[in-house]
C-alpha cells in the first residue's frame, strides 16, 4: 500500500512533466549522464536519448555507461533510450518534438536566452573534445551556445545541460507549464501516474522478495 504523501508527489510529478527533452552525443562519462538525469528529472523532463556514433562506445552496453548508482535514483523516473544511429534517434525525437537544437558554438548560433524553450523541443549535446558530430549540426533545425565571458569556451556537459535546462524551466515556469497550463493532456498525465505507480509498486515487490 503506498503512502499518501508519495502517491500525492507522484501525480505532482506527473502533472509537471514536459514536452522537452535531451540528446547526449558520445558522452562516455557516467558520472557525467548521471548528473544530467538528475537535472533533467528536476526540471520535469519524462525521457532523454543518448546516442553513440564512436565505434569504440558503440561496444560498452548501455548498463557499463549508465550505472544504477551513477543518477542518484533519478533514472528510474526519466526514460533513457539508446540509439548508435543519428538518424534512428532523430526519426524518435521527431515523433513527438518539433524541433531539434544543436550546442554549437558558429556564427549562426543563436543565444540560449534569444531560445523560445516553450516549444516542443529537444536539445542536443555533444562532448567536450569532439563536440557535436558534423552529421547531427547537418541534421539538426538550428544551433546555440552558452553566453560566457572568462578564458574558458567551454563547460563541463552536465553543467551546460543544467544551465540550459534551468533557463527552459525559467521560460516555462512564466508560461504556466507547471501548474495552469500543463502540457500534456489529462489522460496523458493519468497514464503516466498509473506508470510511476506500478514502478513504485515493482520495487517493492523486489525488496520483499529477498
Amino acid at each position: 500500500m503506498i503512502n499518501p504523501e508519495r502517491a500525492k508527489k507522484f501525480k505532482r510529478v506527473a502533472d509537471q512533466r514536459q514536452n522537452l527533452t535531451l540528446i547526449l552525443e558520445n558522452i562516455h562519462d557516467s558520472h557525467n549522464i548521471g548528473a544530467v538525469i538528475r537535472s533533467a528529472d528536476s526540471v520535469g523532463l519524462r525521457e532523454i536519448f543518448l546516442v553513440y556514433t564512436d565505434p569504440a562506445l558503440q561496444k560498452k552496453t548501455k548498463n557499463t555507461l549508465l550505472g544504477k548508482r551513477t543518477s542518484g535514483g533519478a533514472r528510474k523516473w526519466v526514460d533513457v533510450y539508446e540509439y548508435f544511429s543519428i538518424e534512428e534517434c532523430f526519426a524518435h525525437v521527431r515523433k513527438n518534438y518539433d524541433l531539434i537544437l544543436s550546442t554549437h558554438l558558429g556564427e549562426e548560433s543563436k543565444s540560449l536566452h534569444d531560445l523560445d524553450l516553450t516549444q516542443r523541443v529537444a536539445l542536443l549535446f555533444g562532448n567536450e573534445r569532439d563536440g557535436v558530430s558534423k552529421e547531427a549540426l547537418a541534421k539538426s533545425d538550428g544551433n546555440f551556445n552558452i553566453p560566457q565571458v572568462g578564458m574558458a569556451e567551454s563547460l563541463n556537459i552536465s553543467v551546460a545541460a543544467a544551465v540550459t535546462l534551468y533557463e527552459a524551466l525559467r521560460q516555462r515556469k512564466a508560461a504556466g507549464f507547471y501548474d495552469e497550463n500543463l502540457p500534456f493532456s489529462e489522460s496523458e498525465r493519468d497514464a503516466l501516474y498509473a506508470e510511476y505507480l506500478e514502478k513504485h509498486e515493482e520495487k517493492n515487490r523486489v525488496w520483499f522478495a529477498k
